[in-house]
């Protein structure tokens, strides 16, 4: 069975798992430990992961665990973020998906 992963920091601890989905919760300094964890799953093809946490990871770390990973690794924005941010993040991700570049007007 194909399972989603939500992986998030502390504080959120019952924000998932109400929802009935599979949720982890870590301190900043073991996200990195528990994600590799978490891909190492076979069961597990996505992998949802607090933005807070990925700041945690170094970047090159990050980048390479998801190129790497047969499955999907989503980060999970923070409610105040900076929509260029968010733009950026998308068009990594659709760029991911669909294998080019497309250009969003939101």
């Amino acid at each position: 069975m194909s399972e989603v992963v939500f992986i998030t920091a502390d504080d959120a601890r019952y924000g998932f798992s109400l929802a009935g989905t599979q949720q982890l919760t870590t301190a900043p300094e073991q996200a990195e430990e528990l994600l590799c964890r978490t891909i190492s799953d076979s069961s597990v093809v996505v992998v949802v992961i607090d933005e807070r946490l990925v700041q945690s990871i170094e970047s090159r770390r990050f980048s390479e665990l998801e190129r790497h990973w047969r499955g999907l690794l989503v980060t999970l924005p923070t409610p105040k973020r900076d929509i260029r941010g968010e733009e950026d993040y998308l068009q990594r991700l659709i760029r991911r998906v669909l294998g080019y570049h497309v250009r969003l007007q939101l």
